[in-house]
């Protein structure tokens, strides 16, 4: 079969997606002025592109698979399949104005209106019935206005760099995150979307392991049954008798969140030798 080619977004993203294939047991390595990383598994051809090419690309069959916001995906309006979300580097696509500029002056004003993101912007400046005139940007849309714009859409994490910039959020046009993603032709050929699925369960099996933890404990015969019965697990509980048949050794899986309030509970329902440790992957 021919190798994978895969695209990897630039940027911010690259650092996630770089932790997350090293936690899949597929490291990369990046030298220097390069675009070609290497990855540790024969059956995979990397690139760096920018983020908004990404699925485009795919789109066009040059490459298989890549990663890429839905943000970015929805503005390029191209064919792609979503295999995974990721979760990663979560934004919110907003419209934000001056803060002295009010809603009388929206109404009635044609807007100059700066953003990156020029088809999400003018969908929902249609569907809200602005005037508006848009101007193009390539990074800093905050600084346009107000001199240069009276409005802009673009994404923010926490909305501070907008707030620092005298601007209000007035509204969410788009929630977007790092989506793990496909071209049609690479899911249409058997072997590459083989390839494709095993790739998403490991991604997959490394994001649910972040989140849980494994709590080992001990219990005697006699407050066996009223601890398991008070356990949370993703299955049943892993149980194995002690040595000298004195009690039970016992392991659950949980979410990390609840740990906090799990184990004082543990303690009162008779668990001891609570041990704590975190899990690299978590397969289903």
């Amino acid at each position: 079969m021919d190798k994978l080619r895969i695209l990897i977004p630039k940027g911010r993203i690259f650092e996630n997606i770089s932790r997350l294939f090293a936690e899949t047991g597929f490291p990369i390595s990046l030298a220097d002025r390069t675009y070609r990383p290497v990855i540790a598994v024969d059956w995979l051809d990397a690139k760096i592109m920018k983020p908004q090419n990404v699925a485009e690309l795919l789109e066009l069959g040059s490459h298989d698979v890549g990663f890429t916001g839905i943000d970015w995906i929805r503005e390029s309006g191209a064919a792609v399949e979503e295999i995974l979300d990721l979760g990663f580097d979560r934004v919110r696509i907003v419209a934000a104005v001056p803060v002295e500029l009010d809603e009388a002056r929206l109404k009635t004003k044609k807007l100059t209106v700066a953003t990156e993101y020029v088809n999400l912007a003018k969908a929902w400046l249609d569907h809200v019935g602005y005037g508006y005139r848009i101007l193009r940007t390539y990074g800093a849309t905050e600084v346009f206005p107000p001199d240069d714009a009276d409005m802009i859409i673009d994404n923010t994490s926490s909305g501070q760099t907008l707030r620092d910039n005298g601007l209000r959020i007035i509204a969410t046009i788009l929630e977007s995150s790092t989506r793990f993603v496909a071209s049609t032709a690479a899911m249409a050929d058997p072997e590459k979307r083989g390839r494709i699925e095993e790739l998403a369960m490991l991604f997959k099996a490394v994001l649910d392991g972040r989140d849980k933890v494994m709590l080992e404990m001990n219990v005697s015969k006699s407050r066996f049954t009223e601890l398991v019965a008070g356990l949370p697990s993703m299955r049943s509980p892993t149980v194995s008798p002690l040595y000298g048949d004195e009690g039970y050794a016992v392991k659950i899986a949980v979410q990390k969140r609840e740990v906090p309030g799990l184990i004082p509970r543990l303690k009162k329902l008779g668990a001891g030798d609570i041990v704590e440790y975190d899990l690299r992957k978590v397969v289903p």
